[in-house]
């Protein structure tokens, strides 16, 4: 490598950062390669994440565009080089991949690779992908690998933290999944429970209608006229759960849309007022908001199962720097320092958790029969 120790380290640090700062899988498959062909100076890097079928579910490049990758084709299969370092899970650091025996060709539009350095990214004993270089930009004598092996000790390490980096997205997508199956559960609940209802009092009203018809038209109209409105409100709850079952997309509508929107749902499905407010909010980061959403969620529960409130308040607001949210009823309350049932207890432990987890304060206010207060703040970027 060109590059000095003080330069080469700081570069390597900031291939490392880069990695770090993503959590979702496809970022940081790009920024792997694109930090492994950078830092060794290579025409080309990839990156495979294997499927079970003998392809490849990820492939990542960096140093061929679009036009180019379109004309290349579909994926390539688990052949080759690139299957000998998912099979055997070793290093391999070739002078021209064309003349190795295993090399197994590749389509008309793919671009022309020569010296080749590759290896297995690892968790543990499973092989979680493949990652290589191609065509080092260096002058080097006919016949001779331009990747050195302090090249092959640096990608090395590259690799360590790249599975580290893989492997923590993956358990990010996975929570994110879970946590969304959790919201889509609770909030079909809620809607299955209030559309139920309306449901039952139109059958009732028909009924009653339908006994009506010749002994008494007048009210019968009358009945018949109240059928047609809950079967209005039925169906604006129907259309409400076809809207928000869909996951909530913080990137697309942002925290504050999001939450008017949620809030706006569980006024329609309870008996509860449920009313949002926001005054002087301003975006914050991505993992800031899911956990203020997710809080509010959980306070929004909590109040409309557990409290038998009749007005449920959500609002956002600066504070300082900072962002607060508050969520305030005016339902039975309970005593805050006492262990309660175990789905309140559990509740406020996880907005505890979530809270904390961004830097932020959660403070709960409540008095048996006076309500409850429960408020969030997180320090400003």
């Amino acid at each position: 490598m060109s590059q000095g120790p003080r330069s080469g380290l700081a570069a390597v640090s900031s291939a490392l950062l880069a990695m770090s700062r993503h959590l979702e899988v496809r970022d940081v498959l790009k920024t792997i390669v694109a930090s492994a062909r950078e830092l060794l100076d290579a025409q080309y890097a990839a990156l495979g994440v294997p499927d079970d079928h003998g392809g490849f579910a990820q492939f990542v490049v960096d140093g061929v565009s679009d036009e180019q990758w379109r004309a290349i084709g579909p994926l390539p299969r688990q052949h080759g080089i690139l299957a000998a370092m998912l099979r055997e899970a070793k290093t391999e650091r070739l002078a021209d991949v064309r003349k190795d025996p295993r090399f197994e060709g590749w389509p008309a539009a793919h671009p022309d690779l020569a010296d080749f350095l590759g290896l297995p990214i690892r968790d543990g004993d499973e092989v979680i992908g493949a990652l290589f270089l191609a065509n080092k930009n260096c002058p080097k004598p006919e016949g001779s690998c331009g990747f050195t092996e302090e090249d092959q000790d640096l990608l090395a390490i590259l690799a360590q933290h790249a599975a580290i980096a893989l492997t923590n997205a993956r358990l990010y997508e996975r929570s994110r999944e879970l946590t969304i199956a959790e919201e889509r559960s609770r909030l079909a609940h809620e809607l299955h429970d209030a559309v139920s209802q309306k449901l039952f009092s139109l059958r009732l009203t028909a009924q009653a209608a339908a006994a009506l018809v010749d002994r008494d038209p007048a009210r019968a109209k009358g009945e018949l006229h109240q059928v047609a409105a809950l079967a209005a409100e039925a169906a604006d709850e129907l259309r409400a759960a076809v809207v928000e079952l869909r996951p909530a997309a913080l990137d697309e509508d942002g925290l504050i849309a999001t939450l008017r929107t949620q809030t706006q749902v569980l006024d329609r499905a309870h008996t509860a007022r449920v009313t949002f407010s926001c005054n002087g909010f301003r975006a914050l980061p991505a993992a800031q908001e899911e956990a203020l959403l997710r809080v509010a969620q959980e306070a929004l529960h909590n109040a409309l199962r557990h409290s038998g409130a009749e007005h449920v308040e959500v609002a956002v607001e600066r504070r300082g720097g900072g962002i607060v949210l508050r969520v305030t009823d005016d339902g039975s309350g309970f005593d805050p320092k006492a262990v309660r049932r175990a789905g309140r207890h559990l509740g406020l432990v996880s907005m505890r958790d979530r809270t904390s987890g961004v830097g932020g304060t959660l403070t709960v206010e409540s008095v048996p029969g006076k309500g409850t207060t429960i408020e969030m703040e997180v320090p400003g970027g």
